[in-house]
């Protein structure tokens, strides 16, 4: 299945469910770093953003109105994005093994597609209420 399938198929507590074990492998693997200067700026980062995820995805969920959702839901986009470019960097300066980062690097990325199909089912939702909306001034 296509991750923008897949999106289209995630319910709202799985999603819940996903963030927050993507916030906890995030913690776990700062954890695991050793304590000197740079690595603590590079997790000091990596924690902001990869547990700003799930809680971003919690905000969207109880977002007022679609415009709210889509709003909420950028935001997860980009720390999403943030967290993956930090994974990045902990791979490239080599603070962390290749070998133990993949499985979060497609699981950033799988988030980013999930949150880009959601926005965009959202957007098209929300062209279609209106297009099917009557101004008030026709009854008047």
């Amino acid at each position: 299945m296509r991750n923008a399938e897949r999106a289209e198929a995630m319910s709202e507590p799985d999603l819940k469910k996903r963030t927050k074990a993507f916030a906890l492998r995030i913690l776990k693997l700062v954890d695991a770093l050793p304590k000197t200067t740079a690595r603590r700026a590079l997790s000091s980062q990596i924690v902001r953003s990869g547990t700003s995820v799930a809680a971003n995805y919690r905000a969207a969920c109880r977002a007022k109105s679609t415009a709210d959702f889509i709003a909420k839901m950028g935001i997860v986009e980009e720390e999403a994005d943030e967290t993956l470019f930090w994974l990045e960097l902990l791979e490239e300066s080599r603070f962390v093994s290749a070998a133990k980062l993949p499985a979060i690097k497609q699981e950033a990325n799988e988030l980013i597609a999930i949150t880009v199909a959601s926005i965009k089912t959202a957007r098209r939702n929300r062209a279609a209420e209106s297009a099917f909306r009557i101004p008030h001034s026709e009854f008047l």
